[in-house]
């Protein structure tokens, strides 16, 4: 059981000082003496967002196909982003712009499955809050079209993902696609305590993820993001831990752990905490940023009492308090980023970042959670969409969810 995400804990299991949880409080975190009440924060921004998406119809891939797609009508495509067209050969093969979105790619797919995964996660925090069926239902209906019914569902694979023109039909760091699916996966594990979804529902959409992670660690394309030395690689780990975590992969989830500790943590944090990897690229602030939000969410969804990731370091010290501390100044003000800025949307981060919370909960760093309180919530902007994908941070933080299988 992952001690900072259950919240029927008592206070007096936790180290002094540390923001932990009341028992049979729900969503109300305490430290310092003071009250942080997730829930009340939280409350009038899923149920404006909840309330809306009830009246909205379940959209999968299977309502849009793009005639430069190599699979078929159930089957996921996307585009490369930062590839266009060669001026000098406007026939012939893309080019690579890094950091550029050619605004012509296809990207349905990707919208409809961003769209899925703001919606079911909202929907799900507000059954949490308020209990009304109507909430579970609704998401319920999204979960059913996506993975079970015959019809609208998804094929588990990404084979046809960020395909280039003229170069590849799909590409292995295509499967950080489906990092939108990792909060999807937390509202499942909660709705199954809803009386929404049925046992055969409950079991086809396990049977989906289970085959989505046979093909994520056994093919070509899975295996050659698993060993990608950015951000990639981090995503590739957060969703198996996720996925395995909802299918109670438990031998997956040991590997996870292992692998976090073994080669994330090693390979991706300097001494000084930075991401090398992600610095060297033409959107460095955005994209430490995002691999910071992967890697805490990995930690938040892998730690269990005997092993938690949050205190793990390495022989040398390094863990994940070296990339929260070197990262926070700059979190408060984005102005003082001694790196290059991005070479577009600078100014459209930070929002509320999830590693604020997690890691200001895991060290007890009161000032994490006041910069977390606040940072803007939500954004218009489908980059910022694109790369932020913990959004219902009290679907991460609740009583109702189960203990991680041991």
């Amino acid at each position: 059981m992952n001690r900072r995400t259950f919240l029927a804990l008592p206070v007096s299991l936790f180290p002094a000082g540390l923001l932990c949880a009341q028992e049979k409080v729900p969503g109300v975190f305490f430290g310092s003496g003071a009250a942080f009440d997730l829930a009340a924060i939280e409350r009038p921004r899923v149920l404006r967002a909840a309330d809306e998406y009830l009246r909205e119809a379940p959209i999968t891939i299977t309502a849009s196909r793009s005639a430069r797609s190599a699979g078929g009508v159930h089957d996921y495509f996307s585009e490369g982003d930062y590839w266009w067209p060669d001026p000098n050969n406007p026939n012939g093969p893309y080019i690579q712009r890094d950091g550029m979105s050619n605004p012509d790619n296809f990207v349905e797919h990707r919208r409809v499955l961003m769209r899925f995964s703001v919606q079911v996660p909202a929907l799900t925090a507000a059954w949490l809050i308020t209990a009304k069926n109507a909430y579970s239902a609704k998401a319920a209906e999204h979960l059913r079209a996506w993975f079970v019914n015959q019809d609208t569902r998804m094929n588990p694979n990404l084979q046809y993902a960020q395909a280039i023109k003229g170069i590849t039909t799909g590409r292995g760091i295509g499967i950080i696609d489906t990092v939108h699916l990792v909060e999807v996966a937390r509202a499942i594990e909660i709705l199954e305590d809803s009386r929404s979804l049925s046992t055969n529902d409950i079991s086809g959409i396990k049977r989906w993820f289970a085959d989505y992670l046979a093909w994520m660690t056994t093919s070509k394309n899975g295996q050659e993001e698993r060993d990608a030395k950015n951000n990639h690689g981090t995503c590739w780990l957060m969703q198996v831990a996720a996925f395995a975590h909802l299918t109670g992969d438990r031998e997956l989830l040991d590997y996870c752990r292992d692998r976090f500790k073994n080669v994330i943590v090693p390979d991706q944090i300097d001494k000084d905490g930075r991401f090398p990897q992600e610095l060297h690229r033409t959107k460095p602030y955005g994209y430490s940023l995002f691999n910071l939000e992967a890697l805490t969410a990995t930690a938040e969804i892998l730690s269990i009492p005997d092993d938690d990731l949050f205190q793990f370091r390495t022989a040398d010290g390094r863990g994940i308090d070296l990339p929260m501390q070197y990262m926070y100044p700059f979190i408060r003000d984005n102005k003082s980023w001694p790196k290059p800025a991005n070479v577009m949307y600078f100014d459209q981060w930070p929002m509320r970042q999830s590693s604020l919370l997690f890691a200001g909960i895991a060290f007890g760093r009161s000032e994490y959670i006041e910069t977390w309180k606040r940072l803007p919530t939500d954004s218009n902007v489908e980059e910022v969409i694109r790369n932020f994908f913990v959004r219902q941070p009290i679907i991460w933080m609740n009583s109702r969810r189960k203990p991680t299988p041991s």
